[in-house]
């Protein structure tokens, strides 16, 4: 079958059913999200209640409660629409791509989101780590009473945070790729990749918990590792 070209009308009108798709499957992710809202705020919950030996977040205006549970609701219906979001960007984009760019993207798609997840977990596990020290600063004369808002807020962002860094591998490759960075180059410079995955690890982890930092700086170095032997035997093929 011949791909037929596209004008630019094409492709706008191309563009927005896809986005009305992908806005359709956030709202039907997020009220799904939202009827289970209770286990995916007892999940983000559980770090800081581990953190301050406590049973419940407190909120403070009328209104925090049922903007929190909106807010959790539509971050799990992202997570929930996710493979159809994924599945609508592919779709635009693919047709112009070349048979062998579609064989390298996909996987590439896969790696990204396997990465993301396993970025997730890791910061999660730190997290109550994390909380435990920054609340244990001057507890002598200061009681830590964190509002549910500015912790799911801070909460959100820390696991962003790590998800984003477990992606630096695939860049790395990609750099590979096109010929900007060798195997041997790579291996020429791990003095330089621990100082940067160190320094990096410590701004992600706030009070340079060390623990927290070891937990995230080990898995990015044998990332990094790994991508060297990708860059080397993969592209090779």
């Amino acid at each position: 079958m011949t791909d037929t070209p596209m004008s630019f009308m094409d492709h706008l009108v191309e563009l927005r059913r896809r986005l009305i798709i992908s806005v359709i499957a956030v709202g039907v992710g997020t009220t799904i999200a939202g009827a289970f809202y209770r286990p995916l705020l007892d999940l983000l919950a559980e770090p800081y209640l581990q953190a301050v030996d406590g049973d419940r977040l407190a909120f403070f205006q009328p209104t925090e409660a049922f903007t929190l549970v909106l807010r959790v609701a539509m971050f799990g219906g992202l997570v929930v629409a996710s493979p159809v979001l994924i599945g609508q960007i592919w779709g635009f984009v693919s047709p112009a791509l070349t048979k062998r760019e579609r064989r390298v993207v996909l996987p590439l798609s896969i790696v990204l989101g396997v990465l993301f997840a396993a970025g997730v977990v890791v910061g999660y596990l730190s997290l109550p780590l994390t909380l435990r020290l920054l609340l244990g600063i001057g507890t002598d004369i200061l009681d830590p009473v964190i509002g549910a808002e500015f912790y799911l807020r801070f909460a959100m962002r820390f696991l962003l945070a790590f998800g984003l860094a477990f992606l630096f591998p695939v860049f790395l490759f990609a750099a590979g790729a096109v010929g900007a960075v060798t195997s041997r180059s790579l291996r020429s410079w791990r003095r330089w990749a621990v100082t940067i995955i160190l320094v990096g690890a410590a701004l992600l982890t706030p009070g340079g918990d060390p623990l927290t930092l070891i937990l995230l700086a080990g898995p990015l170095y044998l990332l990094y590792e790994a991508t060297i032997l990708a860059i080397r035997f993969g592209l090779k093929k």
